[in-house]
């Protein structure tokens, strides 16, 4: 579990701990990561860091997306549409090859998505996939992708780590050595320490490439992470879990700090497959025993913006439904009486994340005022992916969802961790997503957000912000996270490269 707060003697270490280091001649950046990831292979696993830090990096997809969110060409450097939006054309850059030297071509990409879609397929976003009827090779350089339905969402999600394109040659040593033709290599990882990548001086734009290296260093306690920030171990950390410790770096002039946008929707997650939070009494309940802002405060520090259905407030289809089950102790404590659960003991499993164990004690004395008798438990992240993320075995479960547009995760089904289904909102997030008309679109998002709030299907808590500090020399780095993955290839060290 994070620390709540750096001592005084710890802090007073911090600080004296010298001066950043100068620049290696090779220009190495070194980024502290909170999460380290079970395996590499994006395609087989949902763990945000491993396309946070393999991405667009080591790996490259079709499409890309920038900082504002805008789909860009990747390895697919157009394409075309046809009029009822059914058929995609990609056509393809050439002369680009995998790291083990191998061709990139029309044939490692039926052979990615084709992996993506069949039955057997583990990928995490595997629902992006179901909308493909055939991958159809048209040449080397092009590829047909015919889908079974119009996806408004379609480029975007072909961006993302889930969708990179792998070789066959390379693919079932993905998860502990990655071979892609993204502007860095793979080269080494350290489990419990670090990961390390080098410059791909093959790559198609690699003079643009400022960096020789990079470094992730697993660093999950906020007050080593601040010591090492401090002594120059690190250059920065993107995503830093402690609020509390940020004015330290924003007095210090080697540093830039700043509090951008993620996608990521903070919820306490209720399993709807299990009483009692099959019953929607249990569920108005909670959310009325909920006070977001003393969640805020106390968790956040106050940099974090409360949500009240399962959409980021810098979406452009975003509707403010923070007022819907307000806060009110004597409404929580009255309906888990009427549902016969006044008394019981819940269990919140949490893993160890500073805003999920933080808000888990917050949420645990916020029920307590209620009547519910809720015990946190705070687990290590590979338990957590498998009891709670695959198994279903929990109550109750705080984390960030990073992902963008998804409110399709509520049409999963019952065998998603959330245990939810519902025959209407499958209905509603199907239209959402074959309506191309975007003022459309945001209308029934907004119908989306309406639904699930009225349901009280979670406890709707904030937005993530994303809390970076990094070196004052380094430029580059994204402030804010439209997509979990952040690309390097831009990134800068000193005014003179």
């Amino acid at each position: 579990m994070f620390q709540k707060q750096l001592s005084t003697l710890a802090l007073a270490a911090a600080l004296g701990l010298g001066l950043v280091q100068p620049v290696a001649a090779d220009a190495l950046l070194r980024i502290g990561l909170q999460q380290e990831p079970t395996t590499l292979d994006p395609t087989s696993d949902a763990t945000a860091s491993i396309a946070g830090m393999l991405g667009q990096n080591v790996y490259e997809s079709l499409t890309t997306v920038d900082e504002s969110g805008a789909v860009l060409p990747q390895l697919a450097e157009s394409w075309d549409v046809s009029e009822d939006g059914l058929t995609y054309t990609f056509h393809l850059a050439e002369g680009v090859t995998f790291h083990d030297g191998t061709a990139f071509d029309a044939q490692d990409v039926k052979f990615t998505f084709d992996r993506a879609m069949g039955e057997d397929s583990v990928n995490p976003a595997k629902r992006y996939f179901n909308v493909i009827e055939k991958v159809e090779v048209v040449d080397p350089q092009t590829v047909k992708m015919v889908l079974k339905q119009p996806d408004a969402f379609f480029l975007f999600n072909v961006a993302q780590g889930s969708a990179s394109i792998l070789a066959p040659e390379s693919a079932e040593d993905a998860k502990t050595a990655p071979v892609g033709t993204g502007p860095f290599r793979f080269e080494g990882w350290t489990r419990g320490d670090r990961l390390k990548l080098a410059k791909n001086d093959d790559h198609r734009d690699a003079g643009e490439v400022a960096l020789d290296r990079v470094e992730f260093r697993f660093v999950a306690d906020p007050a080593s992470a601040a010591a090492a920030l401090m002594a120059g171990e690190i250059d920065a950390y993107p995503g830093f879990g402690a609020p509390e410790m940020l004015p330290q770096f924003e007095a210090d002039p080697r540093f830039k700090v700043s509090v951008g946008s993620t996608e990521g929707e903070v919820i306490l997650a209720m399993n709807n497959s299990k009483a009692p939070f099959t019953d929607q009494r249990v569920r108005e309940a909670v959310n009325h025993a909920l006070d977001r802002d003393e969640i805020i405060e106390g968790a956040m520090y106050g940099r974090a913006v409360p949500i009240g259905s399962f959409y980021p407030p810098h979406g452009a289809g975003y509707v403010d439904l923070t007022d819907r089950w307000p806060h009110d102790t004597a409404k929580a404590k009255a309906l888990f009486e009427e549902a016969g659960i006044a008394g019981d003991t819940l269990t919140i499993r949490v893993p160890p994340f500073a805003y999920a164990t933080r808000s888990a004690e917050i949420i645990q004395t916020e029920l307590a005022d209620a009547g519910i008798d809720a015990k946190v438990e705070a687990v290590e992240w590979g338990f957590w992916l498998d009891e709670v993320y695959k198994k279903q075995n929990y109550d109750m479960t705080i984390i960030a969802h990073t992902s963008p547009n998804d409110l399709g995760n509520f049409a999963k089904g019952p065998e998603y961790f959330y245990g939810y289904d519902n025959a209407d909102y499958d209905t509603l997030w199907n239209a959402i997503t074959v309506e191309s008309d975007e003022a459309k679109r945001n209308a029934l998002e907004r119908e989306a957000q309406h639904f699930l709030a009225d349901s009280a299907v979670m406890g709707f808590l904030f937005q993530l912000p994303k809390l970076s500090i990094v070196r004052a020399d380094v430029t580059g780095l994204w402030g804010s996270s439209p997509v979990t993955f952040q690309p390097l290839s831009g990134v800068r060290i000193g005014s003179d490269m």
